[in-house]
């Protein structure tokens, strides 16, 4: 049975977020809040909380997670950033944006796309996210909350709770997010390319939604 926080989303209480990272670092999954829909999220070295989110989702090890930190300076360990990359990344994080970067040996070989060696990376606006984050003082491997044969994510933390209790060691509930998952943007090669469209305005990237 998942724990249920109610979090403010944007003065975070100190106690709950520590709580929740207690959780994750004794290998739990949760459900979280983001700029863009709600998403799962674990600790980076847990297969066994990764295999639950994969679980959850229905997905196979070809579908990727994606890495959220807590600021560029820390995608940038997992990422490989020339300078180019570095002054949009720098201009449009934190934000509602996933992006496709070339991995560095920092990422486990099992989270990186098997045939490009890329790993999807995020940096959200969201306080009660980016306050899990520094006290976890690590990123975390998250999953867009969106169940098999829904059309869009879950957005509301009481509907998460009802679908989701026995499966989930915790609910963080922050209100309403948006219902939309991120814009995904692929920055591997020498121009931006849209993988897809979400909350994030592709226009910042040169590309048309």
């Amino acid at each position: 049975m998942a724990q249920y926080f109610v979090i403010h989303p944007e003065n975070p209480q100190t106690r709950l977020v520590s709580q929740a990272a207690a959780i994750l670092r004794d290998g739990g999954v949760i459900a979280y809040p983001t700029d863009s829909s709600y998403a799962l999220g674990c600790m980076l070295g847990n297969k066994d909380a990764q295999d639950r989110i994969r679980d959850i989702r229905r997905v196979g090890e070809d579908h990727h997670f994606t890495l959220v930190c807590r600021n560029l300076a820390e995608l940038a360990t997992y990422a490989q950033v020339d300078n180019s990359q570095f002054r949009l990344l720098k201009a449009n994080t934190p934000g509602q944006y996933t992006f496709i970067l070339k991995a560095t040996r920092e990422v486990p070989r099992r989270l990186q796309h098997p045939k490009r060696n890329t790993i999807g990376l995020r940096v959200p606006q969201h306080a009660t996210t980016l306050a899990l984050l520094e006290e976890l003082n690590e990123p975390m491997l998250s999953m867009t909350l969106q169940l098999p044969g829904d059309e869009m994510p879950l957005n509301e933390g009481w509907e998460i709770r009802d679908q989701l209790e026995h499966q989930l060691d915790l609910v963080i509930d922050a209100g309403a997010c948006s219902a939309e998952p991120t814009t995904v943007i692929d920055l591997t090669a020498e121009s931006p390319s849209l993988i897809r469209l979400g909350a994030g305005d592709p226009a910042p990237f040169g590309l048309e939604a």
